[in-house]
C-alpha cells in the first residue's frame, strides 16, 4: 500500500502522420492548373499539366505534374508533395501506340 516506488509512465513518441509535410505540418498543398501540356501513359490516360503552387513555403513555384482523370485550366489540385517534378513528354501520344 505505502510503497515509495516512483510510478512508471509510458513515453509516447510523437510521430508525424503519414503523408504530412514535416516542415509545415500540411497533408496536401493546393496548386492551380496553368497549362495543359499533353497526354501520356500507355493509352493516353494521363494528362501532363503545368501547375502553380498557391500556398506553403513554395508558393508561386511552377512545376510539371502528371494528373489522372478529367482536368481543365484553372482547376485546383492538391499535391501531396512538391519536390518531385514529372519528366517531359518525349513525343505526342494520341491514345494508343499505333492509331
Amino acid at each position: 500500500m505505502g510503497s515509495n516506488k516512483p510510478q512508471r509512465t509510458k513515453e509516447v513518441a510523437t510521430e508525424s502522420i503519414k503523408g504530412q509535410d514535416k516542415s509545415s505540418g500540411r497533408i496536401a498543398v493546393p496548386a492551380i492548373i496553368e497549362e495543359l501540356i499533353g497526354r501520356t501513359g500507355f493509352r493516353g490516360e494521363i494528362t501532363q499539366v503545368k501547375c502553380k503552387i498557391t500556398e506553403g513555403p513554395e508558393a508561386g513555384k511552377s512545376i510539371r505534374r502528371n494528373v489522372k482523370g478529367p482536368i481543365q485550366l484553372n482547376d485546383i489540385i492538391m499535391l501531396r508533395e512538391t519536390d518531385i517534378e514529372a519528366r517531359k513528354i518525349k513525343s505526342k501520344v494520341n491514345k494508343g501506340a499505333y492509331t
